[in-house]
């Protein structure tokens, strides 16, 4: 089994060639708007890695672009395996990452408490 740290360098090396194939090689007209790939989490034997990407844009759109991501992985795989130097390049599963419209949600009851002039002490004491 790996240690942690070479798990997380595996990590950060399989999302910046992932980020720069589906950028650069992955032609599917299903990939429309901003696609980020924001986290890869390798298992600890290093056979599959869960890849979470942020798409900005609708729902119809994310799970359009999931599925056009989706469709391109044993191709990704594939390429990995000439940049990366890995004994195995693990199985990749995409998964939506829902971290950046959590934040918008947030920060969108953030400004509706500004505007309606409750601050953040206020709307604590409020609570209480």
């Amino acid at each position: 089994m790996a240690d942690r740290r070479r798990i997380e360098r595996v990590n950060g090396l399989l999302r910046e060639e992932i980020s720069n194939l589906i950028a650069s090689q992955v032609n599917d007209p299903r990939l429309k708007g901003l696609i980020t790939i924001t986290q890869v989490q390798t298992a600890s034997d290093l056979r599959n890695a869960r890849v979470y990407v942020s798409v900005m844009g609708d729902e119809s759109i994310r799970e359009e672009a999931l599925a056009g991501i989706q469709s391109s992985a044993s191709y990704l795989r594939r390429e990995l395996r000439g940049r990366v130097a890995l004994r195995y390049v693990p199985f990749l599963r995409f998964m939506l990452d829902d971290a950046m419209l959590e934040a918008d949600r947030l920060m969108h009851i953030i400004d509706n408490l500004d505007s309606a002039g409750i601050s953040g002490s206020e709307a604590s004491a409020q609570g209480s």
